[in-house]
């Protein structure tokens, strides 16, 4: 569906280093580039039996591609100036994430997603305009760091596709109705804190220093000890106190981000546990609550959610403020955070489009190819004189077909970046070319056009905006959960992890 917040979100604005992007699936790219570290010799006679790690369904992690991923993550982690885990400690930690994200890439593989040369190119333009350098100039900084030019656009890609993944699979789910928004307005008695913007404004935006009068924002990294789903109460009590000796370290003076690398659950362990720095409001409510009296440098205790019991430590608040050692800052790739938005005080004139569509789902029966073929094929009959709304009736597969495919009156910023740009390149009456983005292909007739006083709906919008930002990473880490407990995972460096897993 095209009227959506999808495009009204980045769910991981994170300002992350530039040269600290190493993902991953980069170790498989870069086998030449880092030779695998080398365990004990005890450690040797049981690992090198059959030279597999895991098992993620069908795919087969191999012992090479673990330890050159702990060879590339070792040397993160020491750039970083974070205490390296001993290496066991570091391959179980790096495994963990390999499986995670080999769950979500064959995921995104059943759901026909892949990220074309546009969009990649787009993701690097968007690193280089986040830390107001020239790409020439990004790729000399990440060559300079060791890693290969070739190494770091996979990861880029990888990112692009996870952040596709995440809207096509979580963000439908999320249902923000009118009493929830009519709430949320009574509470901030009218005057709401400064939202993102949409992306039709990230060009505005990104010509404006970020963060000089925007919004406050809070830089946060965690140490997560995941509980699996349907996990008896026995096991529960045992996952809190490994939570709350992990606390009891860090309070007696351990290293946060080195005993995040060594011991936490989350995907950014091996970052020190670092999770970013973002708006106030693009975190969960519970993140705010635990650390909403703590100072830059102080811990919070052990909180509960449905994920697990995170140990959260306050690294920055009011300034974005950079990763350890980190040189420059760049958001993660994909569809880039916007500066801040100035509360709507006013009339606020704005013009919207009505518009309709017929929508093509790519997959894995339905290719781009076909599907874009399809489309071209159904233009080609609008202009030999057949009816939009009776070929969307027919053909569209999107929630808007019963309707002739009229997604009513559109306001910038509504709808996806791809969609809306093709969309303002139309006149009245006039019908687009197919055009891709994350939910498929589509087909755009503008039918026409008006200028609206939008005060009420955009303070509606932000309302929205907001609620959908804090619910949106507890609905991914749910539904990740969910992922991995249908997958058949074998981790032969850590099988205790599979019994506890199902």
């Amino acid at each position: 569906m095209m009227r959506s917040v999808h495009a009204k979100r980045r769910l991981a604005s994170v300002l992350i280093p530039i040269l600290g992007v190493t993902s991953s699936g980069v170790a498989l790219a870069a086998e030449s580039a880092a030779k695998a570290a080398e365990p004990s010799s005890a450690q040797q006679s049981q690992q090198f039996l059959d030279g597999i790690a895991a098992v993620v369904n069908q795919k087969v992690i191999t012992l090479q591609q673990v330890n050159a991923e702990a060879r590339l993550a070792q040397d993160q982690l020491q750039r970083q100036k974070i205490p390296v885990p001993d290496h066991a400690v570091l391959q179980k930690q790096v495994l963990q994430r390999m499986i995670t994200e080999e769950v979500e890439r064959q995921e995104a593989e059943r759901l026909g997603i892949r990220v074309s040369d546009a969009q990649a190119e787009q993701a690097v333009q968007t690193v280089a305009d986040r830390n107001k350098i020239s790409v020439a100039r990004l790729r000399e900084e990440v060559e300079k760091s060791g890693v290969p030019w070739e190494t770091y656009m996979k990861t880029l890609r990888q990112e692009v596709r996870m952040d596709l993944l995440r809207q096509r699979a979580v963000d439908s789910t999320i249902v923000i109705s009118d009493a929830e928004i009519d709430s949320f307005l009574k509470s901030q008695g009218g005057q709401l804190p400064a939202a993102q913007p949409a992306p039709q404004a990230q060009q505005q935006a990104q010509a404006a220093p970020a963060q000089q009068s925007g919004p406050a924002v809070l830089g946060l990294a965690q140490i997560l000890v995941a509980v699996p789903e349907g996990s008896p109460a026995s096991r529960v009590q045992e996952l809190r106190k490994k939570a709350e000796a992990l606390l009891a370290r860090v309070r007696g003076g351990a290293d946060f981000a080195g005993v995040a690398a060594a011991s936490s659950d989350d995907p950014q362990a091996l970052k020190g546990g670092e999770l970013g720095v973002r708006p106030l409001n693009g975190w969960p409510d519970l993140f705010l609550q635990a650390t909403e009296n703590l100072k830059p440098g102080e811990v919070s205790g052990v909180i509960q959610s449905g994920n697990g019991f995170h140990i959260l430590k306050v690294l920055t608040r009011g300034q974005p403020a950079g990763g350890r050692g980190a040189p420059a800052q760049a958001p993660a790739p994909g569809p880039a955070p916007a500066g801040p938005q100035a509360q709507a005080q006013g009339p606020m004139m704005v013009t919207q489009t009505h518009a309709r569509h017929i929508l093509i789902k790519s997959s894995k029966v339905m290719s781009d190819e076909k599907a874009e073929t399809r489309l071209n094929q159904l233009r080609q009959r609008l202009q030999n004189g057949d009816k939009f709304e009776d070929l969307a009736k027919r053909y569209s597969e999107d929630v808007s077909a019963p309707q002739g495919g009229d997604l009513g009156w559109l306001t910038p910023g509504e709808t996806v970046p791809a969609f809306e740009q093709a969309m303002d390149d139309l006149e009245p009456g006039q019908i687009s070319q197919p055009v891709k983005s994350q939910f498929g292909w589509h087909l755009i007739q503008v039918l026409e056009r008006r200028t609206k006083n939008m005060e009420t709906e955009f303070k509606r919008m932000q309302a929205r905006q907001i609620l959908f930002q804090r619910r949106a990473e507890p609905a991914f880490e749910d539904w990740l959960n969910q992922l991995r407990g249908q997958a058949y995972i074998d981790n032969r460096l850590d099988p205790q992890s599979n019994r506890s897993r199902r």
